[in-house]
């Protein structure tokens, strides 16, 4: 039956309703009160997540704090292995092969360049030097060009001008690759690869001339005392005339080029050939040009007319390029 209006329900089931609200459990607070507590980051970061932690299933462990002087006390896994005994065995069985290794290419290296002689070419001063720069731009007025000896050897080249060095030559040469890149930068064809270029080609040329002349004087059945060293010394003498080449280029373009050139070029023939004649043509007068064999004659000329050629081989395309 449809209960008419106005009914009340019993007030023993208004009751048991109200007794059940209040036997429900009040709703737990969802967030904790932290309006008392400091606000994170007022006393540094904390520790970071997990830290401090056990692993899973054994709860929680408790907070530590992080020592780093605790970790520097605990060694690194390299360090242990370098302990080891047979991490010894290795370092020492490798340093006595690098010994070995040495041993053998200053071995090696004897034979064909003795490094007592070749410290000799580099036994040169301040004064040696300026006197050895300014007989190459003018040796015309120098009179002596025998080489001084001393108990059967010659003496270095700091007390003898005539001397063969290979400081003058190695600074030249080094000298000439930098000027030239600098002549390129001006025509803005200079790029990092053309130094390597420009010292591989003039190196080259070089070693080319030196072998040549030692051929020629082989085939042509020319002994001399002169040593390939002496030689390199000799023909390394024109990258001076070639640095000042390029610079009068630089400076009063082809026509300054080729008057330095020209001067230059005649300065080197004429120091090579008196300073090349008391070596290829010992029995002849210093200050003579008729005697001695015409063989060893012709071979001084070759050698002091190819410095001027390869001069102006190794600078004119450079100065061409400029203009």
């Amino acid at each position: 039956m449809d209960t008419p209006a106005g009914y009340r329900q019993p007030a023993s089931m208004s009751h048991k309703r109200g007794r059940a609200r209040q036997e429900q459990p009040r709703n737990p607070h969802l967030f904790d009160d932290t309006s008392t507590q400091p606000p994170p980051g007022m006393y540094g970061p904390g520790p970071p997540v997990g830290y401090g932690q056990g692993p899973p299933g054994y709860g929680p462990g408790p907070t530590q704090m992080f020592d780093p002087n605790q970790m520097a006390q605990q060694p690194y896994m390299g360090q242990e292995l370098l302990n080891t005994p047979m991490a010894n065995m290795a370092v020492q069985y490798g340093s006595s092969l690098a010994d070995q290794g040495k041993d053998y290419v200053h071995k090696n290296i004897e034979k064909y360049v003795s490094t007592s002689k070749l410290k000799y070419y580099f036994a040169v001063d301040t004064a040696y030097v300026c006197k050895k720069l300014g007989l190459l731009v003018f040796p015309f007025t120098h009179t002596d060009w025998s080489v001084k000896y001393s108990q059967d050897q010659p003496v270095a080249p700091r007390y003898d001008v005539n001397a063969p060095d290979l400081y003058i030559p190695v600074m030249a040469f080094v000298t000439y690759i930098l000027v030239a890149g600098l002549v390129l930068g001006t025509q803005d064809r200079f790029t990092p690869e053309q130094l390597g270029i420009q010292s591989s080609s003039a190196l080259g040329w070089l070693i080319l001339e030196i072998l040549a002349i030692l051929f020629s004087l082989y085939i042509m059945n020319v002994s001399s005392d002169i040593k390939y060293i002496d030689l390199l010394a000799y023909c390394g003498y024109k990258f001076v005339g070639m640095i000042l080449s390029l610079v009068a280029g630089l400076l009063f373009q082809s026509v300054g080029y080729y008057i330095m050139l020209l001067w230059t070029s005649l300065c080197v023939a004429f120091f090579l050939v008196r300073s090349l004649k008391v070596q290829i043509l010992p029995q002849a007068d210093p200050d003579s040009m008729g005697h001695g064999p015409k063989r060893r004659l012709y071979m001084l000329l070759c050698i002091a007319l190819l410095q001027p050629v390869m001069m102006w081989w190794l600078t004119s395309y450079l100065v061409v390029g400029r203009n």
